[in-house]
């Protein structure tokens, strides 16, 4: 475990080398989701088979998420934008690098891409989707509406029943941070990139979505608004496609980086339960973390 100060911001960092001990064959960087979050879900999936092909696989917890710091305020688009701009610079991170995102992370991602081009190799966002009007008056919507209902026991008690234990442990944890925060306020008041600016991200981008998901819708709008962005449905998914189908997140992830220039050693099966590094007494917790966002508070306690 690692922490990186970020112009104030205490930052926990994960960071996974080539396990064969060589040179790095490219970076990875690997970005959660809100609310209920953490890079422990990459951590269990994907980041050990990138790590075993060869490449530098860096993860960190967004401010106020998992290990990071929780500042009371500063949660806009850009904020979170900031933070991954500044830990490329302090770990001094040769770029560019290929961004994986999930869910709001993905939006992370294009966000760089806009700002920072030169930064950004490629991306490959998973059930995400550009920051637009239509995303913040949907985020102002569904983070309200989250902000209510987790700040109740009886909607706490519904996902306990319905979705398990530790699952109502992340909602009451997501609850707090809503509760103790202006995030609910500040994401939907994000600055917008331009559309211009988002058409000027050249560089490729693979968009995965869940097929029964209601962003699959965007899959098309993003190809016409990216000049090399390509879109892939996973049949029976909903939103957390990295944690229901992690096999098929290993295969496009490998498939798009090799497509795209990097020498992967090889391309592993799975990756190891438990990889090494990670503290034993997380393990249990995290193998059940779920990268749903702000949807396990879209759909509690109707």
């Amino acid at each position: 475990m690692a922490f990186v100060d970020l112009d104030g911001l205490r930052c926990h960092v994960q960071r996974l080398g080539p396990q064969d001990g060589g040179p790095p064959a490219a970076t990875v960087v690997l970005l959660h989701g809100l609310l209920t979050d953490s890079l422990a879900s990459f951590y269990f999936t994907l980041a050990p088979t990138l790590a075993s092909a060869g490449l530098d696989v860096l993860m960190y917890d967004h401010r106020g998420h998992g290990r990071s710091a929780r500042p009371v305020t500063g949660y806009r688009l850009e904020h979170f934008t900031d933070d991954l701009e500044t830990l490329l610079e302090r770990l001094d991170v040769p770029g560019p690098v290929h961004l994986v995102g999930n869910s709001f992370g993905g939006t992370v991602a294009f966000a760089l891409a806009a700002r920072r081009p030169e930064l950004v190799a490629g991306i490959l966002a998973i059930e995400s989707e550009p920051a637009s009007a239509a995303w913040a008056a949907k985020l102002d919507g569904i983070l309200t509406d989250a902000e209510r209902k987790l700040g109740r026991e009886a909607v706490l008690r519904w996902i306990a029943r319905r979705r398990g234990s530790h699952t109502a442990r992340l909602a009451r944890a997501a609850g707090t941070l809503l509760a103790e925060t202006t995030l609910a306020r500040d994401v939907p008041a994000s600055r917008l990139p331009a559309e211009a600016e988002l058409r000027a991200v050249a560089c490729p981008v693979l968009a995965v979505y869940g097929a029964q998901s209601d962003l699959a819708e965007q899959a098309a709008p993003l190809e016409r608004l990216l000049p090399r962005c390509r879109s892939v449905t996973v049949p029976g998914q909903e939103h957390s496609v990295l944690v229901e189908t992690p096999d098929r997140v290993r295969e496009l992830t490998l498939a798009f980086l090799a497509d795209h220039g990097v020498d992967l050693r090889h391309q592993p099966s799975a990756p190891s339960a438990d990889p090494p590094g990670k503290p034993s007494a997380d393990r249990t917790a995290d193998r059940t973390v779920q990268p749903v966002g702000v949807r396990v508070a879209e759909g509690s306690a109707r």
